[in-house]
């Protein structure tokens, strides 16, 4: 039987040393890599291959954002990512779950990890199904404020259709796709088809280096 393989992120590496040690005694786990920051773990993503991810929530101190980190590191491999931290706030946690993580630990829990990360790999966890509808509510969060029409093209542009294949599936005018283009751009607040739909895809979540420099109108809560 293949050991469950774990990614560590946290910027302490006495924490790295300490949980490698501890989850390497179960004889199903095997961590086998780690990362001190959220480019590091982005980064190994793309080169290791693991099942979980367990990641710090504050990499940097006074910042949150091992939930980007975890955002990214999804949009590269496909893991089940617990969040870690000693942050309990209620905005916090939503976060984390927006930008895909299935669970959330508090370090001082910690012994209960080798339980959790066998949870998240089991097929049956009840979680998933939690977070697949919570998922889905974030979703049309994002994409209340749109038409009908405009959820269809929405809809065509997050398949991968150009707007020139889009008018010519829907037979409409160019100036008339793009007024809807515009008009939907707008209400999701963002600049391009491209933006509208990582934005939409990640909850709504907007990675800190992306945020607009305007007052902080788009928020990413």
């Amino acid at each position: 039987m293949q050991p469950i393989k774990i990614l560590i992120t946290e910027d302490d590496p006495d924490w790295i040393k300490a949980m490698t040690a501890f989850l390497n005694k179960e004889e199903d786990m095997l961590v086998v890599g780690a990362a001190t920051s959220r480019e590091e773990a982005v980064r190994l993503a793309g080169t290791l291959e693991f099942d979980v991810a367990l990641m710090d929530i504050c990499l940097t101190p006074g910042q949150v954002d091992g939930i980007y980190a975890a955002m990214e590191l999804l949009e590269v491999r496909p893991a089940k990512v617990i969040m870690l931290t000693s942050l309990e706030e209620e905005s916090v946690i939503t976060k984390a779950f927006t930008a895909g993580a299935v669970q959330y630990v508090v370090k001082t829990d910690y012994r209960s990890l080798p339980q959790t990360i066998r949870g998240v790999i089991r097929s049956s966890n009840p979680m998933e199904v939690l977070l697949k509808e919570f998922a889905r509510l974030k979703r049309e969060e994002q994409l209340k404020e749109l038409t009908g029409a405009e959820r269809e093209l929405f809809g065509l542009l997050e398949a991968g259709y150009t707007q020139r294949e889009i008018g010519g599936k829907l037979y409409k005018a160019e100036s008339t796709l793009k007024n809807q283009v515009n008009k939907m751009l707008k209400k999701l607040r963002v600049k391009s088809s491209k933006e509208a739909v990582a934005k939409v895809r990640r909850g709504g979540l907007v990675p800190e280096a992306e945020k607009p420099e305007n007052g902080g109108r788009e928020r990413d809560g």
